[in-house]
């Protein structure tokens, strides 16, 4: 029996156009009708969802983090699953799903039709799948323009944090969870839902995106060098393990600072203190390989 699915693609994704049209084709071999829709700017895929919500089975979205940070919420209020296409950068979200960049391998994966529910994250009002976070990776995000993403790839995410991390500067935070209250010197909050963020990076090493909660970090350095010391143990998420790294855990969380700061969702700048963050547990289904638990 054919699925009816939305097909939408972010053509300034750096893989957008390059295995695009293979894709499409092997999905219809595969037996989905497909109504496709792009757009030139993200932000509007929501509204694109809502529009087809009643006349198709699944939304597979084609293109990195951002694209899907920009379908999450209609994701959320239509309940349609979610195929994936990894089409960015990073594609954080389909590795922490363990889905390959390869599209036909991705394509297969969406036909097994295999679902799993997964938690999303939520600050003052806007879902994310991967990492909320304030600091150093929004002067990253920042920096990270599409042309150098397209240019260097993955790698762009690494050259651009050592660019920034020593001119960071740390700022004063309260963080209040789990009854408690904590007032930090930091140059980087970070708040995960997902297991990778930022390139591959992992927010602690036992984060995972069904495990209904969430996983903070405070980096409470004293000198920028400091940072880069952190960033081989920040892959496998060790870093929570240092003595310079506060490490929380809760599944809701009040973030406060002196003055508005920006706050990046799935490395979009979405938001800004004071912040409310709350898990939703099992809040959408994904399509996901047959040897992820479902």
């Amino acid at each position: 029996m054919s699925s009816r699915a939305l097909l939408l693609v972010n053509r300034h994704a750096r893989q957008g156009q390059k295995g695009l049209s293979e894709a499409i084709d092997y999905l219809k071999t595969l037996g989905f009708i497909l109504i496709e829709e792009s757009t030139e700017h993200p932000k509007q895929l929501s509204e694109v969802i809502l529009r087809y919500q009643h006349q198709v089975d699944l939304v597979i979205v084609g293109g990195g983090d951002g694209t899907l940070n920009a379908a999450v919420d209609a994701l959320v209020e239509t309940q349609l699953p979610l195929g994936i296409l990894p089409l960015g950068t990073a594609n954080d979200l389909a590795r922490t799903l363990e889905i390959p960049n390869s599209l036909n391998e991705a394509c297969n994966i969406i036909a097994q039709k295999n679902l799993h529910r997964i938690d999303l994250g939520w600050v003052n009002g806007k879902h994310f799948f991967n990492v909320a976070s304030l600091g150093l990776s929004v002067k990253i995000t920042e920096r990270l323009t599409k042309e150098v993403k397209r240019r260097w790839g993955i790698f762009a995410y690494a050259a651009t944090a050592l660019q920034v991390i020593w001119s960071a500067r740390p700022f004063s935070a309260e963080i209040a969870i789990n009854g408690e209250s904590f007032r930090v010197k930091t140059v980087q909050i970070a708040v995960g839902n997902g297991r990778y963020y930022g390139g591959g990076m992992a927010v602690a090493d036992d984060a995972a995106i069904d495990d209904q909660r969430l996983d903070l970090y405070s980096l409470e350095i004293q000198h920028w060098w400091q940072t880069i010391l952190l960033l081989p143990a920040m892959r496998q998420g060790r870093h929570i393990h240092w003595e310079s790294v506060r490490s929380l855990q809760g599944q809701e969380i009040h973030l406060y600072t002196r003055k508005p700061r920006p706050i990046n969702t799935d490395g979009e700048i979405t938001t800004y203190t004071p912040a409310h963050f709350r898990v939703i547990p099992k809040a959408i289904s994904v399509l996901v390989p047959a040897e992820v638990k479902s």
